[in-house]
């Protein structure tokens, strides 16, 4: 649309309309629940981790509305889920990690909302690499400044936003080096249930095995490690041959042949 916030030249919207980033999504989930404020201050206290197809659907249609849809429907989406977020706080009652009993938590607090939009940014730019196309240096560093505005809209400033690209592969090395990621036993239970028992037909049980193999392979190591996946997988070695190769056809025999109606999302196509 003319009056949103992105144009048809914005990465966001290169990289969104794309249906291969459906991917992304499971990934970023299991990344968000990672954070042990971010399990309690914006997972637990929603149906997230309990019906995650649901949540994940929510976040397309959310991110779609804001990527294609006008200004003011995505001023309006995005407004729903700030009131939802300021009704959300809390104090740990254990301690979890490095936070002690007693931690406060907010859903809107900035830290929260960072981890949770970089999980998003993190997924889609490997995803999109691994299954669409490369992306420059500069592609991602574009990438990145069309999420500062999604994160505006959420309600974080930009003074809490990583700048460049450079500040977000150091924030990046930050979390997962750091103590703050801990895949608490909660989120390890639910998000396995997610991975390994998913509510759906079995008829069509190979084709999600298969994706959710490729979010658990994609995973940061120390995030897979933590749930536990990495026994469900290969050694590495045939692990990174396999999704390589997979991806190697996928990016350069399937995505450039396929027909705008199958390749790209619904939202896209008047755009593309």
């Amino acid at each position: 649309m003319p009056d949103g916030y992105f144009t048809d030249d914005s990465m966001l919207r290169i990289v969104h309309r794309e249906r291969a980033l459906a991917l992304s999504g499971p990934r970023a989930l299991l990344m968000q629940a990672a954070h042990p404020l971010a399990v309690k201050g914006l997972l637990a206290h929603s149906t997230a981790i309990d019906e995650p197809y649901d949540r994940l659907a929510r976040t397309a249609e959310t991110m779609s509305t804001i990527g294609f849809g006008s200004r003011a429907a995505a001023d309006a989406v995005t407004a729903h889920v700030r009131q939802m977020h300021s009704r959300v706080k809390g104090k740990l009652k254990e301690p979890v990690g490095k936070y002690p009993a007693g931690t406060p938590y907010r859903a809107d607090q900035p830290d929260l909302l960072l981890w949770v939009l970089f999980t998003l940014v993190d997924s889609g730019i490997v995803v999109y690499r691994k299954y669409v196309r490369s992306m420059s240096r500069a592609q991602e560093a574009a990438y990145w400044e069309d999420y500062k505005v999604v994160g505006e809209l959420f309600g974080l400033k930009r003074a809490d936003m990583p700048d460049t690209l450079d500040d977000l592969d150091a924030y990046r090395r930050e979390m997962l080096e750091g103590d703050t990621l801990l895949v608490t036993p909660w989120a390890r239970e639910k998000a396995r249930k997610i991975v390994l028992e998913p509510p759906i037909p079995w008829v069509a049980r190979p084709l999600l095995e298969t994706a959710n193999f490729i979010t658990i392979a994609l995973l940061p190591d120390r995030i897979r490690d933590e749930y536990g996946f990495s026994s469900l997988l290969p050694p590495a070695p045939l692990r990174k041959l396999l999704v390589a190769g997979g991806a190697e056809y996928v990016k350069r025999a399937v995505v450039p042949f396929l027909p705008d109606r199958l390749r790209l999302v619904p939202a896209a196509r008047p755009a593309a």
